[in-house]
């Protein structure tokens, strides 16, 4: 439901650039496919929505097993200009792929505390 507020309050033209700037939208992988064989769809959601919830909308796909995938470049670009943020996996993957220029991030970072206390 809120969602679809989003997707009318868009097409108001002062609503549109501001609220997008406030909404926490992110650019997630939402995993399909049967056990064992992963298939990841490239989804534009609200940040804390479920893993599995209602997308705003589908914007590419990844296949792991063989590497394949396509990712929908203008419709990337048109959700990243409304302040859709990539999370650390898929900035990963949009580098690696060539799409973002830059370094990769670091997904799993070691806490100082615990790699001090082991030494």
């Amino acid at each position: 439901m809120l969602t679809k507020l989003f997707l009318i309050l868009d097409s108001l033209p002062f609503f549109g650039s501001l609220l997008y700037s406030f909404s926490m939208l992110r650019i997630k992988f939402s995993r399909i496919g049967r056990k064992r064989q992963p298939n990841y769809r490239l989804v534009v959601a609200e940040r804390k929505s479920k893993l599995n919830g209602q997308p705003v909308e589908d914007i590419g796909w990844y296949n792991p097993k063989d590497d394949s995938n396509l990712v929908q470049k203008d419709r990337l670009a048109h959700w990243m200009q409304k302040g859709a943020l990539p999370t650390d996996t898929v900035h990963n993957f949009l580098v690696r792929v060539g799409i973002i220029a830059g370094p990769k991030r670091s997904v799993h970072s070691v806490k100082k505390a615990s790699a001090e206390a082991k030494a």
